[in-house]
């Protein structure tokens, strides 16, 4: 039971070398420091990275008169990027390693009136990006943060907590099946016993977000001395399931455990639990035996500093999702902060969680892999809203993704299609860790494998054509999607960059850029001028305004582009539509959709149009036609609500570039509950004249109606 949170009188001082515990009993030398929070946020720390030393001194709290006061002391560190050492009193409470794994130490026999309490950290930058030996994910490399930054300290609260002779240090609730009749629910406890006893265990399950009456469950275990873990099953009674909020209601429970011993409560946990099963079969996803079409984005750390994260912020991105018809969100090559579990559980928004490993890792890294792994599944696995477990984002040679050299892109191919000890070696024992914590999730390998008939079964596709050129073109991958459609079944990354809105932009660039301003935005920034400019000549603009312009036209094109065709061939064979990237974790011109002050760019209302539940279409190669070059226009209609419309009406439109009318279609059509998509009408152009034709389409009679125009280029 928590007693005292440790947020004030903190001190900090930055290292070359730990001594061991042994550090100056005056002022000199310290920094105020904040906890939690990362120390380059702090005056004098924003360049710092590698060793530092916190000291925190705290009284013990007063006894409460409500309560028996405890017989055993808990020291307990939730989070610290990403070796630590504390020391109370004195005391060498010894090595811990990992950002998302707390670190807690029974103090009974250390604890006092008056308490010291120092934590060596230690986060050095990762200078060998090919062989990286932190599990830290997206924070140590990645082309959407800071370079220059370092995510070092301690940047999630240390508490203390008292217990009686038994303590209930964790609780994971695992659906193994359910219906509306029964749950079947697994409950693992991590306990820490003073001495050999017997003990009364009590799950009370309370209904957080409708009426009903608590069911409670009570066993008697004999316990040993030491640290143990003990399991079992229970059903749960007419359980209302948890749904994703566009399939029903995401409902919740309280659960409560208990742990008695010699007659007395000696700890206790509450922990949320949604009744719900999910499986992939043949990549289309199924929740509660329901199957549905995932649409949703990449979320990277919602903050670069990731500790400033709060609730309130979380719930407004997710929001956002819900706004924009997402029922998914893939948190890419990190674990987030213990907060947004909870505000994904509430908002109904499903979660591909990957393990924090962003493509390539030293062989040294894999026993320390594996235990977090497992860690992992064990901290995060009692949330209803983590659907998939992804062990590895990208394990191929990638050191910067702005580098297209011809050297850059043989070194990638050959890890991509040859052997990868990353992959091959890793990844799968990591999935083999995974599967036997929790045999109630699909666990991926790896993130971003290619398929390749009789050679290679895929995972989940990354598409970059019109972005990268070891991609291709969007001619290129249109063969590719017909010849190879293994890479259609789930895709979780494509897109585009392009600059945040003029007043966002403002704020971190200049109204003309200069070649310095260029260098800088991509040094920092993130920006790949480059790149861009292989797509759209927005350095030839003449304002901020028209770049903003042009690059977020070309992102709407581009995510159009793919969502388009992924729906086309919903669950035959696509299961999942995924494109990179939904906010911008610090101020940068990303693959984002919004930006870090979370103002939406028009992209963002373009995606929410291409996911609408109800939606209209027309498939056609993406490139300019000549004149008298005949092209097929077919129009689709798709309905991925679990409710049918009997009348719904499609009207298109379309013109030749003086805006007269030279073709219309009106048809009336039912739509099925989650249908596959419907050919209404082919419309047959023959452009006679050059400029820019207009396919114009309305959807009405559904709840959510939808209006888009296609461009059609034809060239002289």
């Amino acid at each position: 039971m928590l007693l005292h949170t440790l947020s004030d009188h903190w001190q900090i001082r930055p290292l070359t070398a730990f001594r061991h515990g042994i550090y100056p009993r005056d002022d000199a030398g310290w920094y105020p420091a904040r906890v939690p929070a990362h120390w380059q946020q702090l005056p004098g720390l924003e360049q710092h990275a590698g060793k530092v030393v916190y000291r925190c001194r705290f009284t013990l709290p007063p006894e409460q008169t409500h309560a028996p006061p405890p017989s055993r002391y808990w020291l307990r560190l939730n989070g610290i990027f990403y070796h630590s050492r504390p020391y109370l009193n004195g005391v060498d409470l010894d090595a811990h390693t990992g950002y998302f794994i707390p670190n807690e130490v029974d103090v009974s026999d250390l604890i006092q009136a008056e308490n010291t309490l120092l934590v060596e950290v230690d986060c050095p930058d990762e200078r060998n990006k090919l062989g990286k030996t932190m599990i830290t994910g997206v924070f140590s490399h990645w082309d959407c943060l800071d370079p220059h930054a370092n995510p070092g300290g301690i940047w999630l609260p240390v508490e203390l907590h008292g217990s009686g002779p038994l303590r209930l240090q964790q609780v994971r609730l695992l659906t193994h099946s359910c219906d509306e009749q029964t749950a079947q629910v697994r409950f693992d406890l991590e306990l820490d016993a003073a001495r050999d006893l017997y003990a009364t265990i009590s799950l009370r399950f309370t209904p957080r977000s409708f009426a009903g009456a608590p069911q409670v469950f009570e066993q008697r275990r004999a316990l040993r001395r030491g640290r143990q873990e003990l399991g079992g099953l229970l059903k749960l009674r007419e359980p209302r399931l948890w749904w994703t909020h566009d399939l029903g209601r995401p409902d919740l429970y309280d659960v409560t455990v208990e742990v008695h011993s010699d007659g007395a409560l000696s700890d206790s946990h509450t922990v949320s639990y949604g009744a719900r099963s999910f499986e992939l079969r043949n990549w289309i996803p199924h929740l509660n035996g329901v199957p549905f079409l995932a649409k949703g984005n990449n979320y990277p750390p919602g903050d670069m500093r990731l500790a400033t994260m709060t609730r309130a912020r979380y719930d407004h991105d997710l929001a956002l999702a819900r706004d924009c018809h997402m029922n998914l969100l893939r948190v890419h090559a990190h674990i987030e902060h213990p907060a947004f579990y909870e505000a994904a559980n509430a908002a109904g928004i499903l979660l591909w969680q990957d393990f924090p490993l962003q493509w390539l890792y030293d062989r040294r890294v894999l026993p320390e892999a594996r235990r977090q792994a497992r860690l992992m599944s064990r901290l995060l696995g009692g949330h209803p809203c983590i659907g998939v477990w992804c062990m590895h984002n990208e394990p191929v040679v990638i050191e910067d993704t702005a580098d297209e050299s011809l050297l850059s892109r043989l070194r990638t191919y050959r890890t991509a299609f040859g052997f990868s000890w990353n992959r091959d070696v890793l990844d799968a024992q990591l999935k083999q860790v995974v599967e036997a914590d929790d045999p109630t999730r699909p666990v991926v390998r790896s993130s971003g494998e290619i398929d390749i008939p009789y050679l290679r079964k895929g995972t989940d596709a990354h598409a970059y054509f019109g972005w990268y050129r070891n991609y291709g073109t969007l001619a290129d991958a249109e063969v590719l999607h017909r010849r190879f459609p293994g890479n259609l079944v789930f895709v979780t990354e494509f897109g585009a960059q392009s600059f945040p809105n003029l007043e966002s932009a403002r704020k971190f660039m200049p109204e003309q850029l200069s070649d310095a301003d260029v260098r800088r935005l991509s040094e920092r920034h993130s920006f790949q001028a480059e790149i861009m400019s292989n797509w759209i000549a927005w350095h030839e603009a003449d304002s901020l305004a028209e770049a903003i312009a042009m690059s977020q036209d070309y992102q709407i094109f581009i995510n159009r582009y793919y969502i388009d065709r992924l729906r086309a061939h919903k669950y035959r064979p696509t299961g999942g539509i995924v494109p990179f990237l939904f906010v911008d974790p610090y101020p940068a011109i990303l693959w984002s959709v919004i930006d870090y002050w979370r103002v939406p760019k028009r992209s963002y209302y373009a995606l929410r149009l291409a996911f609408s539940p109800q939606y209209a279409f027309c498939l056609y190669a993406p490139r300019s036609y000549a004149v008298g070059e005949a092209l097929e226009l077919p129009l689709y209609v798709v309905n991925d609500a679990r409710r049918a419309y009997q009348d719904a009406l499609l009207e298109a439109r379309l013109s030749d570039p003086s805006g007269t009318t030279i073709a219309e279609v009106r048809r009336r059509l039912p739509l099925p509950a989650d249908c596959l998509p419907i050919l209404v009408d082919r419309l047959r152009l023959t452009p006679t004249r050059t400029g820019r034709y207009a396919l114009e389409l309305a959807l009405s009679g559904v709840d959510h109606a939808v209006r888009q125009v296609y461009e059609i280029a034809v060239g002289p």
